[in-house]
This record gives structure tokens, C-alpha cells and sequence, in this order.
């Protein structure tokens, strides 16, 4: 029987649905054990409370929730925020101790689990890497003692789409200061970026083989989807953020070249680009390639097989959660 993958989901959920497919395919998964779940920039408790309404609906208030760092560490760049984040997971009249989540901070949490179980722990951060980077600037050793960090964020312009892609991407220009201090710790990375993320695209035909399931966790995210589909005037939107998820699973879904990886900004927005150089001491393994059709159907599979079951252990909202 395959080891389980123990991970640590760290994720700025909200308007953009990927983040919520990523969430939904962790817990799905059962070769992967989510040891908690972090929420990064803006509003980390709202974001913690759409984590909490995704867990739910799936059946797994197991998982525990941290909520992390609100601001870039500098606060020398606004927050990107479109003011609707949590429509369509959460309800008005919601009272917040029904959507509970850990007092601890979500930084505490990474360094102490990362720390107690040396080369177990899997980071898979899906949002800007704050969190992660105050994780090793307080604790340096966590980039010895993780597994690895498995990042969705970054171009690297590489791959057979090189020249249609932008030359920064949102998770390391959020926040490039701190994305230069994960990129520079030592530790073992998987850049999972736009060069392969803009590939993995989700369709109105995949919203459709969702919403014949009828299951309510489907039908959120369909309607998810839509919303931002309008928003962002396409058909398709990209599955960046599961694709980072689903390497533990499957890592034979893409191609990787080693490369060294450093953060080129400035004190501009946006700024903050990847820079893949070729060097010996190459801690970085770059995402290229990526079976496309393979892994959409992984991803599919899970959402549209799953069966809700009792958890077993609820948390106690109120007894130890905020």
C-alpha cells in the first residue's frame, strides 16, 4: 500500500474558483492526508470560513483551519480584493461560530508540524507565499525538514506556450519580497506556474458532467465557476491551483526541468518575476509539460465520485475555535 502524503494546503480562497477545486480534490483524495489547512492575505478568517463551508459540504470537518498573515510583510502593496469573495459559499445570516477555525496561527502551525516530523510534511501553498516565507524566517530549519514545497505561482516562459504567457504571476507579485525567501531557503520546490497551469482548462462541458451529479458541493462549485466566468469573459477558466495538489498524486502528470529560481522586483506593481536560470546547485523542479486530459479527468472523477460521509471527529465549533 503507498505511503500517504501528508500535506499542508495554504490558500487565499476566495473570488477565483480554483482554490476551492484544489480544496475539493484534497479531501477527495484518499491518498493524501490534509494535516490543516492555512488561509493567506486579505481577509484570512472570511477566507477560513469559505474553507470551513467547502469542508463541510464534503463532509470533512476533520480538517482543521489556520488562519495566517492578512497583509504583504512590507505593507508596501494593496491587496487585490474585487470586494465579492465568498459569495456563493457562504450565506449572510451565517453566524460566524458555526464556521469555526483554530485560534493558533496558521505560521505556528506550518513550523510546529513541519518541525515534528521531519521530511513528512508536504507544503502546497496555492496563494501568495507569505506564510510560508514568515515560516522560514522564523524558524530557518523548516526548509531542511519539509518533504518539499509543492507551489502553484510563477512563469518561468519555458514551455511550448512561452510566448503566450505574461511575464508575472499573481501569487509571486502579490507578495515578491517573501516569494524571494521561499525561492532562496534551500528547500526542495516544485514550481507548478503558468506555463503548465494555463493548459489544465475547465470547460462548460465539465460544468455539466458536475451538475448532473446533483451533489450540492458541485452544484456551488458550477455556480462558482460561472460567476467568475462572467467576470472574466471566457468559456474556460484554468485549474491552476488542483494541478498543484494532484502532483501528489500523480506526478507523472507533468515534466519538470531543475532549475535555480530567483524573484526579480521592485518596489512597482506589479513586479516580481521568476528568473530560471541553469546552475549546479538547483533546489527547483519547474513544471513544462502537463497531460492535460489525464489530469482534468482525475480531477473530475474525484469531484463527481465522492460520497459525503460522517466525520469522525467533528470539530466542536466553539470549544477551541474562534
Amino acid at each position: 500500500m503507498a505511503q500517504l502524503q501528508r500535506m499542508i494546503l495554504d490558500t487565499d480562497i476566495g473570488t477565483d474558483v480554483d482554490d476551492a477545486m484544489a480544496v475539493a480534490l484534497s479531501m477527495f483524495s484518499p491518498e493524501i492526508q490534509v494535516e490543516g489547512i492555512t488561509t493567506v492575505y486579505g481577509d484570512v478568517d472570511l477566507r477560513s470560513r469559505m474553507v470551513r463551508r467547502i469542508l463541510q459540504l464534503g463532509g470533512r470537518e476533520d480538517i482543521r483551519i489556520y488562519s495566517g498573515i492578512r497583509e504583504t510583510l512590507l505593507r508596501n502593496r494593496e491587496i487585490w480584493w474585487l470586494g465579492h469573495e465568498g459569495e456563493g459559499i457562504l450565506h449572510l445570516d451565517e453566524r460566524d461560530e458555526e464556521l469555526g477555525f483554530e485560534d493558533k496561527h496558521a505560521v505556528d502551525f506550518i513550523i510546529d508540524t513541519v518541525m515534528n516530523n521531519p521530511g513528512e510534511i508536504t507544503l502546497v501553498p496555492i496563494g501568495p507565499l507569505t506564510n510560508i516565507a514568515a515560516a522560514l524566517i522564523r524558524e530557518p530549519k523548516v526548509a531542511q525538514n519539509v518533504k518539499e514545497i509543492i507551489l502553484m505561482g510563477g512563469v518561468a516562459r519555458i514551455g511550448s506556450n512561452a510566448s503566450e504567457l505574461d511575464y508575472y504571476e499573481h501569487n509571486i507579485s502579490r507578495d515578491p519580497e517573501l516569494a524571494s525567501i521561499v525561492f532562496g531557503s534551500g528547500a526542495p520546490i516544485v514550481m507548478v506556474g503558468l506555463d503548465v497551469t494555463r493548459k489544465v482548462l475547465l470547460d462548460r462541458t465539465h460544468l455539466d458532467r458536475l451538475t448532473a451529479t446533483g451533489k450540492p458541493l458541485n452544484l456551488i462549485l458550477v455556480k462558482l465557476v460561472e460567476r467568475w466566468l462572467d467576470w472574466y469573459k471566457h468559456d474556460y477558466t484554468a485549474m491552476n491551483d488542483p494541478l498543484a495538489v494532484a502532483l501528489l498524486i500523480n506526478r507523472s502528470f507533468v515534466k519538470t526541468k531543475r532549475m535555480k529560481v530567483h524573484i526579480e522586483y521592485d518596489h512597482r506593481h506589479p513586479t516580481g518575476q521568476t528568473i530560471a536560470q541553469q546552475q549546479e546547485d538547483a533546489n527547483v523542479e519547474i513544471c513544462v509539460e502537463v497531460d492535460c486530459e489525464a489530469f482534468m479527468e482525475l480531477l473530475l472523477q474525484r469531484l463527481c465520485d465522492y460520497e459525503v460521509k460522517q466525520a469522525e471527529h467533528v470539530l466542536p465549533y466553539g470549544e477551541g475555535s474562534k
